[in-house]
């Protein structure tokens, strides 16, 4: 990971720990080489998820590091989920890593996991939130004193004036982790959660990149996923798997994690 506000406590023993990253100027390119290396030896193969709103300079770092050692077992996996709902990934990955899947096939889940993902927050304003569509009315009705905004980032935007609209919840059942920032609200554990059906909720610490994914420190973070493991094993054992042409890793979806080669349609020789 690249960041430690991305790993979530786990919910179980079995769930492995995650290897934290440094940030170029955190660490040289010498020390970032040899515990990639070091990693890669270790487990096999490796897995880097990461925001889509890291600094260039860090996604620069790990695209080198990669090539560098030109070793096929390393997947840069980019994802532009809020903070939240990305550790939430991150977290189920970790529980599928020791499930018995192969490193392509937990790799390609990780596209898949995204869309049972249902992400957003509490705002106080929207007058900085660039990562959701936002009206020229919503951005006025920002300045009113009280205004309180329901968003919704993944897998659809959606955004709503609170009291005003509702938002759009997954049509299966989910728990909820909420992370709470500089906003003193009830919202979403006392309406949004059971209007969404959600099983059970959690809290859970803010990461530190929330305030600046969302556009302000006055918020709660949300997100809804797969109540059970048991439930996130079974989605995943039950789309049908491939091997890739290319470096052979066993993939699930249509692009390989390790190498973004797809997958060669069944009439054709590989």
């Amino acid at each position: 990971m690249t960041g430690a506000g991305l790993v979530l406590p786990p919910t179980d023993r079995q769930t492995p720990a995650a290897a934290l990253l440094q940030p170029p100027e955190a660490q040289s390119l010498d020390a970032a080489l040899a515990e990639m290396r070091e990693l890669a030896e270790e487990q096999g193969h490796v897995l880097v998820l990461y925001p889509a709103s890291l600094p260039g300079a860090f996604e620069r770092r790990l695209h080198t590091v990669r090539s560098l050692l030109e070793n096929e077992r390393i997947a840069l996996l980019r994802s532009s989920l809020p903070p939240l709902a990305l550790a939430v990934l991150v977290r189920q990955l970790r529980q599928l890593s020791v499930a018995g899947f192969s490193a392509g096939v937990v790799a390609s889940a990780a596209r898949l996991l995204t869309h049972y993902l249902h992400a957003g927050a509490q705002l106080t304003s929207v007058a900085k939130l660039d990562r959701v569509p936002v009206s020229l009315r919503a951005h006025a009705k920002s300045w009113v004193p009280g205004a309180q905004f329901g968003v919704v980032a993944a897998p659809a935007p959606q955004l709503v004036r609170i009291g005003n609209g509702d938002l759009n919840g997954p049509p299966f059942a989910t728990r909820l982790a909420v992370a709470r920032g500089q906003l003193q609200s009830d919202w979403v554990t006392a309406t949004l959660a059971p209007a969404w059906q959600a099983r059970a909720v959690h809290e859970v610490e803010l990461p530190g990149d929330s305030a600046l994914w969302w556009g302000t420190g006055r918020l709660v973070e949300f997100v809804a996923y797969l109540p059970e493991y048991a439930m996130v094993h079974q989605l995943v054992s039950s789309v049908l798997r491939t091997r890739c042409h290319w470096c052979g890793a066993e993939l699930i979806g249509d692009r390989c994690a390790f190498c973004s080669a797809p997958p060669v349609p069944h009439h054709q020789p590989a």
